[in-house]
Parts: structure tokens; sequence; C-alpha cells
């Protein structure tokens, strides 16, 4: 094969291997709007921010609900241990190290398993090594809906 031959050949092969993403760059997909709840089921995006992420019967049975797919990053959602008609909505992504961390109930805190810092139901830390506090939600109710707001 000569120089001018191979030259033609991965034009050729450059030009179709970059077909389809211009194509892609050029459809007018709508993107969805519907985000999924832990149960799995689809819930529609409200226009306010929030994001229904389980029930207050969840709460009740369980203690927390966990979200691991919340479009802000892996969520968590107890009640204030001071004041048990008020919610809690933390990332539960260690500030450490990124480890997940997990609701202790009878400790009344969230711990992570891999190195052994403590945050207060607030997201703020009790013990290091961490010493930036767990990012927050906002979270509220609506009949029986736990509802935590994205952004």
């Amino acid at each position: 094969m000569d120089r001018r031959t191979f030259l033609s050949w991965v034009g050729v092969g450059t030009l179709a291997s970059s077909l389809p993403v211009a194509l892609a760059a050029c459809t007018s997909e709508k993107t969805d709007t519907t985000a999924v709840n832990p149960s799995g089921s689809a819930v529609p995006a409200r226009t306010d921010g929030f994001t229904v992420v389980g029930t207050v019967k969840d709460l009740d049975q369980a203690g927390f609900i966990q979200d691991k797919n919340f479009a802000a990053g892996p969520l968590l959602v107890t009640y204030n241990p001071k004041d048990k008609s008020k919610l809690a909505a933390v990332n539960s992504t260690c500030t450490h190290k990124g480890c997940a961390v997990d609701w202790k109930k009878d400790a009344k805190e969230f711990v992570c398993p891999c190195h052994g810092s403590q945050f207060k139901a607030d997201g703020s830390v009790a013990k290091g090594p961490a010493n930036q506090p767990l990012a927050t939600f906002t979270v509220k109710t609506e009949g029986n809906s736990v509802l935590v707001k994205s952004a």
C-alpha cells in the first residue's frame, strides 16, 4: 500500500468515527424530567426543586431514608434527635476520604466506617479525622411524603 492510499483510508476512518458524535450533537431530544425514588418508581420533577425521597412511614419504620441516587449526591434523611418534629437531610459522603457514612440511631449520629469520623444529625463534625461538615439539604414533609431540595 502506498502512502497516498494509506492516508486516504486514515482520513475516511477518522471521518466515519466522528459521524456518530456529530449526529448526536445535532439531535434535539428532550431531556427526561423524572426522577426515580428509592422504591424504583418514577417521580415527576417539581418546579420548586423538591424531590420525593420516601414516606413518613418509611422514615418511622427504618429510622432513616437513604437515597444513593439522589440528584445532588448520596442522601440520608433522619429525624432531628433534639426535635422529632424536624427532619435533617445530609449528603452521606464523608468529607474526610469520601466513604459513605451510616446513621447510627442509638448514638444519634452519622458514623464513617472507614476512619471513624462522627457527625451530628445536622451534619457538623462531632469527632475527626474529618474536619469539614457533611453537606446539608432543605427537607420537608407534605402529607405522607418526605421531600428534599437538591439545590
